[in-house]
């Protein structure tokens, strides 16, 4: 489905559009107009995933081109509660984010909306896509400030770091319940649909590895096993790495084939 002559197309490539100049507004510290920006980018989004689901008459979260869009469209939003409710800064690196996952969406992944398989005709499939499309957007904003701690210079005051380093964990806070419903009702899901609450399947195993690597780092950081923030922000970079593989390659490779092949 080419999108380049669409209303939807424009409204998406706006977006791209819109965030990429947000972007470098806030790069050069032009914070109002990086805002209003970001907000006109936000409404184009939204105004995309309404559309979708208008368009398809299910929540719009089936494939790959949909949960990128939805997770794109929630980076301004988290950035400005980010800000706000939890002083974690970085807006340009949201921002950016937004037009990562809008580049495969507009040119790469297929936009045919295509019907939801008999498994996901359940309650339970809005919810659980959600979890994990809410915390994937948090982690990826959490991915970018631990990339701040390792490369924060040598001589970098204690104070500073630790500040960056404490907004790392405090995004994984903020994420981790999120992971953790996406994998309960996962396996709830799994029950009502396969009769078992685990099956081994590829991205079930790999969503069970990130929600492991991002336990670690909670642990050993509250318990003190280890303090240099450098090593935290590994174990982050390490989880969404994790991440990484559970949303795409695992869908995209052929040697992953299972019973989420339908992403």
């Amino acid at each position: 489905m080419n999108l380049k002559y669409t209303p939807f197309g424009a409204f998406l490539y706006a977006t791209m559009i819109l965030y990429a100049a947000s972007c470098a507004a806030f790069l050069l510290r032009r914070r109002g107009v990086g805002w209003s920006l970001a907000a006109a980018g936000f409404l184009a989004a939204a105004t995309c995933v309404v559309w979708r689901a208008f368009d398809t008459g299910r929540v719009p979260l089936r494939n790959l081109f949909e949960v990128m869009l939805a997770v794109a469209a929630l980076m301004p939003p988290l950035s400005y509660f980010g800000r706000r409710l939890l002083g974690v800064g970085g807006e340009w690196g949201d921002l950016l984010i937004g037009v990562a996952l809008l580049v495969p969406v507009g040119f790469v992944f297929d936009a045919a909306p295509g019907c939801l398989p008999p498994m996901l005709q359940t309650p339970l499939f809005g919810p659980h896509v959600a979890a994990y499309v809410i915390a994937y957007a948090v982690l990826a904003k959490a991915a970018v400030a631990a990339a701040g701690v390792l490369l924060a210079r040598a001589d970098a005051a204690p104070e500073d770091r630790l500040r960056r380093e404490c907004a790392v964990h405090r995004l994984v806070g903020l994420a981790f319940p999120l992971l953790t419903a996406g994998l309960v009702l996962g396996a709830v899901w799994g029950k009502l649909a396969w009769g078992n609450w685990w099956n081994f399947d590829p991205k079930e195993l790999w969503s069970l590895a990130s929600w492991l690597v991002y336990l670690v780092y909670l642990h050993v950081r509250s318990a003190g096993l280890v303090r240099r923030p450098r090593v935290l922000a590994a174990l982050v970079l390490l989880g969404f790495v994790v991440v990484i593989v559970t949303l795409l390659w695992v869908n995209l490779s052929p040697l992953f084939s299972g019973l989420h092949s339908y992403a």
